[in-house]
């Protein structure tokens, strides 16, 4: 039997696609099976097969996040279409280029009652626009929808295919390697920096090697480059004052112009550096995004342009004032009243990692932690989802970065290494991520460190672990949960280990190195005394 039309334009449409595309997630169902088919069918896709949208959409992200190209996720129709939202989200502030693909009836039968069907045009808003495909004829809709705006953004190619679905026999087996996506920047110009100023970079995520900043002090966030002259993140605190007093003398510690790279979120100190109105902002953007935090900057850009050089006396203070927070954090760090916490895991996974490895750290209390303990590191790559710093789909996200990896080495015997940081919360919103079939790729040297503190850490130094606040504490922020998450991992067939003190946790961390495989290591923790270990270490610097 010859195939049916909806396998002709699903065939068509995976064609339209194949030449961006390296790999590629599906997800059972059944009007979505003509495409399914058609993908497995390609020789030059890898293909990852997952059951839960959400959980795809996520995995889907972080390959397309590592890879820099497009990754298709592909669904069948309603609410599995929905439950993409938040990765779509994600990708659309993170200017990542997720594509939904998505199956869904002719558009006579949508807003007719038929079953699983809603209407999916422009379902994920303004954040990716729908291009809807019911003919062969439309094919170049999808070229020009790839081909509009920025590269680096999500799409949803919304295909309706009617009945009959798909008809015997398989489609024969095609498709050779030819993967070609441009990088489509936008570019804001060129501005004009005077370094005989003061001047301080804060970079955040997206942030690039922007030439002719390279020795200027910068804060850098886990996600950005490794800086030549970097400073660390509570330094901000000191260089936020006008003056301070040293040795007898005052010093002028304020920046006169801050450089803004990329997208900076983590810490509140270094954020109030952008916002002061006192000190000259600039922004630099690839993209149509400006971080300003909502104060018209005075300069905006893409590249810079410089004169003058930089004042001896800034560079010492930039320095002075980083070695003393890093030495605030290392003196905390040390202090046996706090017990095993959070920051002690960060500090322990930065300390083991190694050259040429990838890390991927969770949103809330684990990039702070990594920040606060010395990354970004020059020769780690480290992603972490800073669009919209979500938990959302953390164990997907991943497993998706280390499958990325691994993919860029397909002829060596041992897959490089990538650890992912994580809190029990993100671990536990995504757990089915950790299912993953005994037909599909699995990550070969994952380390997943869960730091479980029982709950949301991060509330307890945030104003809601206030002392006033403290009675509704644990059921609203706290929300402890006691799960067991040994039994969890064994449950998806997840090598686990716990441990509950520093010296044990360096041990299999270092163990993790030396053998390959997808593994868990817990690390139980307390977070009752994070709040005194936080205004400690702001006492450091203030």
């Amino acid at each position: 039997m010859s195939r049916t039309p909806a396998q002709e334009l699903a065939a068509a449409v995976v064609d339209t696609l194949a030449p961006h595309i390296t790999d590629v997630v599906l997800c059972p169902g059944s009007r979505n099976s003509p495409l399914v088919l058609e993908m497995l069918a390609r020789q030059d896709l890898r293909v990852h097969v997952r059951i839960d949208e959400r959980s795809a959409s996520f995995l889907a992200l972080a390959l397309a996040r590592v890879q820099a190209r497009p990754v298709p996720v592909v669904m069948t129709s309603g609410t599995a279409v929905s439950n993409c939202l938040p990765a779509v989200t994600e990708a659309a502030h993170a200017h990542i280029p997720l594509i939904v693909l998505s199956a869904d009836r002719p558009s006579r039968l949508v807003g007719t009652g038929a079953s699983q069907t809603i209407n999916q045009t422009n379902i994920f808003g303004d954040v990716a626009p729908t291009v809807t495909i019911e003919s062969v004829d439309k094919l170049s809709e999808i070229g020009d929808h790839l081909a509009s705006g920025p590269s680096q953004q999500p799409r949803h190619i919304n295909v309706a295919l009617d009945m009959p679905l798909v008809a015997e026999p398989l489609p024969d087996a095609h498709g050779e390697s030819q993967v070609s996506w441009p990088h489509r920047w936008v570019d804001h110009g060129s501005i004009d920096v005077d370094l005989s100023k003061n001047t301080l970079v804060i970079a955040g995520d997206e942030a690039w090697e922007v030439e002719g900043l390279e020795d200027v002090p910068t804060i850098a966030e886990p996600t950005a480059p490794h800086p030549f002259h970097p400073v660390h993140p509570l330094a901000a605190e000191i260089l936020a004052k006008e003056q301070v007093s040293a040795e007898g003398y005052v010093v002028n510690t304020r920046p006169d112009h801050v450089i803004v790279i990329g997208h900076p979120t983590l810490h509140r100190s270094v954020l109030a550096l952008i916002t002061d109105p006192e000190i000259t902002l600039s922004v630099l953007s690839r993209t149509e995004s400006l971080t300003t935090l909502g104060r018209t900057p005075d300069f905006h850009g893409t590249t810079v342009k410089v004169s003058g050089s930089q004042d001896k006396q800034w560079l010492k203070i930039c320095d002075a004032a980083s070695d003393l927070a890093a030495e605030g954090v290392r003196d905390v760090l040390d202090n046996d009243e706090f017990g095993f916490t959070g920051l002690h895991v960060a500090a322990a996974v930065a300390d083991t990692l190694g050259t040429g490895d990838t890390l991927f750290s969770a949103a809330s209390n684990p990039i702070r932690d990594l920040s606060l303990v010395g990354l970004p590191f020059d020769g780690v790559d480290t992603f972490s989802p800073r669009g919209t710093a979500g938990i959302d789909g953390t164990v997907s996200q991943a497993i998706g970065t280390a499958l990325a990896v691994q993919s860029r080495h397909p002829d060596e015997i041992r897959a490089p290494r990538t650890v992912a940081l994580v809190g029990d919360l993100a671990f536990l919103h995504d757990i089915g991520g950790l299912l993953i079939g005994p037909n599909e790729p699995r990550p070969e040297n994952l380390t997943i460190v869960v730091s479980n503190d029982n709950g949301g850490g991060i509330f307890e130094y945030l104003e809601t672990g206030s002392d006033g606040l403290r009675p509704n504490f644990e059921r609203a922020f706290g929300t402890p949960h006691d799960v067991s998450i040994a039994d969890l991992c064994a449950g998806y067939n997840v090598d686990h280990t716990q441990v509950d003190n520093l010296q044990d946790l360096i041990v299999a961390l270092v163990d993790s190195t030396e053998v390959s495989g997808f593994t868990v290591i817990e690390a139980t923790t307390t977070r009752s005394t994070r709040r005194a270990q936080h205004q400690a270490l702001l006492a450091k610097v203030r």
